[in-house]
């Protein structure tokens, strides 16, 4: 995000798909998971470690509305997340509604974005983990999108013409260890999808 603000083609976007919001901070948890942490450094919220909030220029490197959660499960958050989803006003599609409608909920999502580049980012503990047993999070074992469904999603939000970016989290290939063919499989709709970001 702190290169594609560095464009100067206006304020970047980033399609955040993910079962959690990330927005915890050393002071909310005693988990000391930086990986659920990771949007609270970039919005600079309260309780931040300034190491990691300042580590990519000015802060924040990222305002809320340059942000917009798909496939969270509200219950999976924390009561600061949940309060700080509340009062900053997030736009969030939860793992029902991506479920659903999953090209209508990519769609509203992209509507919600500035019009600057653009981000995708895949958390893969966002997707049913009996599907695609492939996260390092496990708790999510019957709950959120196929893999399937995730990629009609993410096909169309690399079409749009904003997208410069994918990023991919939480794979453990070690999980898929009685499923050989879950990486592969994986690994094919990343394929399918960035086939869908060439202009």
């Amino acid at each position: 995000m702190a290169a594609l603000r560095r464009l100067g083609a206006g304020a970047p976007g980033l399609l955040y798909a993910d079962r959690h919001y990330d927005i915890n901070t050393p002071e909310s948890t005693a988990d000391g998971a930086l990986d659920w942490m990771g949007l609270a450094h970039a919005l600079a919220l309260p309780g931040c470690a300034d190491t990691v909030a300042d580590a990519f220029g000015p802060r924040p490197l990222l305002e809320a509305y340059q942000v917009v959660w798909l496939g969270v499960e509200p219950r999976a958050a924390t009561d600061w997340e949940r309060q700080q989803a509340a009062r900053l006003g997030l736009h969030v599609t939860t793992s029902e509604a991506l479920v659903a409608d999953p090209a209508g909920a990519a769609r509203a999502a992209l509507d919600h974005l500035p019009p600057g580049p653009l981000a995708l980012h895949i958390d893969v503990d966002v997707l049913d983990f009996i599907d695609a047993p492939l996260a390092e999070n496990t708790d999510c074992r019957n709950t959120g999108p196929t893999l399937d469904q995730a990629v009609e999603a993410f096909q169309l939000a690399a079409r749009d013409p904003r997208v410069r970016a994918l990023s991919i989290g939480e794979l453990n290939p070690t999980r898929c260890a009685g499923d050989p063919d879950a990486l592969p499989h994986f690994a094919a709709s990343i394929a399918r999808i960035l086939a869908g970001t060439i202009h």
